[in-house]
């Protein structure tokens, strides 16, 4: 068992979700971790443990699997338990669906239903399994959204579409539970895979990697900020932005 905070961080393999939990386990949590990709998310497990923070006793647990299986779902909660217990729930892993990006019109319905299985349902599957530890220490459920969820792109009605009905379970969230705090984040267009994957052959250099929005991100959960919607830009320290 840790005496370190313990963050349970999905899709932490890469992109976004590695960066939150590199600045996560750098100031003392420990993780629990998952990915589908067994051999990434052990080499992402291995560079997290090089960023522990010395002053702790962290750990960083990593647990291959599809955080749409409820067996995988169980034993992340497993692992968060032998911890000490979840203070904090990152929902980070998606999927963007078919690629190129369709229209609405011809969206294939079985990738539309695996979208909105890995975007939707899993998250809040989730959340409600560790949700009795979460309220036990007034914890919170962090959940990333996307732009697409409140505005019309074409191409992104499946994505889109998962995404607000996560965004909208998050704010249902918020107002059933007085404990804990459900915060959902948009962190902008970042140099990501899925990202690159959206705009398949293009140039996507000129977007932000993703370490340079987790000061936002931090900021939010070390202040326990109050429930809502927010965008990354706008929680990033005043130091960070100049």
């Amino acid at each position: 068992m840790s005496n370190s905070p313990v963050a349970v961080v999905t899709g932490a393999s890469r992109g976004l979700g590695y960066a939150l939990a590199r600045a996560l386990v750098s100031n003392g949590y420990s993780l629990v971790i998952d990915a589908r990709d067994e051999g990434p998310l052990r080499a992402a497990a291995a560079g997290l443990s090089a960023h522990r923070s010395p002053v702790t006793d962290s750990t960083v647990v990593a647990l291959p699997g599809d955080i749409a299986d409820p067996a995988h779902r169980g034993a992340l909660r497993a692992a968060a338990v032998r911890l000490g217990g979840p203070s904090l729930l990152i929902n980070n892993a998606g999927t963007l669906g078919a690629s190129p990006l369709p229209a609405l019109a011809d969206y294939p319905v079985p990738a539309l239903r695996e979208t909105l299985e890995v975007n939707v349902i899993a998250p809040v599957a989730l959340t409600q399994l560790l949700l009795p530890d979460l309220r036990r220490v007034s914890g919170a459920v962090l959940s990333v959204t996307s732009d697409a969820a409140v505005e019309a792109y074409a191409g992104w009605g499946g994505y889109g579409a998962a995404k607000a009905a996560l965004e909208q379970a998050c704010n249902v969230l918020a107002a059933e539970e007085a404990a804990v705090r459900v915060w959902w984040v948009d962190p902008g267009d970042l140099r990501t895979r899925m990202h690159q994957e959206a705009y398949p052959g293009e140039d996507i250099s000129d977007r932000q990697l993703p370490e340079a929005v987790t000061p936002g991100f931090l900021r939010l959960i070390a202040e326990r900020m109050p429930s809502g919607r927010y965008r990354a830009c706008d929680l990033m320290p005043a130091q960070a932005r100049s």
